[in-house]
């Protein structure tokens, strides 16, 4: 079993910062690509960031220059930084990971819970 435990959402206003952790526990072998979706009422899951093991990073449009993805390899984790937030931004946010466990052959992606962001106007 692997885990995906996302933490730092919250309530934020128009223009605020918010840093958001997810780690990963379990049988884990390997991670190779992790990354942060977000869903807004109404609206499909998007991408927000991804990075990869050897940290090539990759971004949405809407993002760019304002979000920042990182990750520690050895402690499984992959962060979020967010400056200058907007009401559009205001979703649940995702964190997930593509998972080599132990005794197994195959990538596996892994999903968090999800954990609510809001940015007030």
């Amino acid at each position: 079993q692997v885990q995906l435990v996302e933490s730092g959402g919250g309530l934020v206003q128009h223009g605020g910062s918010l840093r958001l952790s997810c780690a990963a526990s379990g049988n884990i072998f390997s991670i190779y690509t992790m990354g942060w979706y977000r869903q807004a009422p109404g609206k499909q899951r998007e991408l927000v960031a991804a990075i990869t093991s050897g940290g090539t990073t990759n971004y949405a449009d809407s993002v760019k220059g304002r979000f920042t993805i990182s990750r520690d390899n050895p402690k499984n984790t992959v962060y979020l930084q967010m400056n200058s937030l907007k009401p559009e931004d205001t979703a649940v946010y995702y964190c997930n990971a593509d998972v080599l466990s132990y005794f197994t052959d195959r990538v596996v992606t892994h999903w968090g819970r999800g954990i609510q962001v809001t940015v007030s106007s």
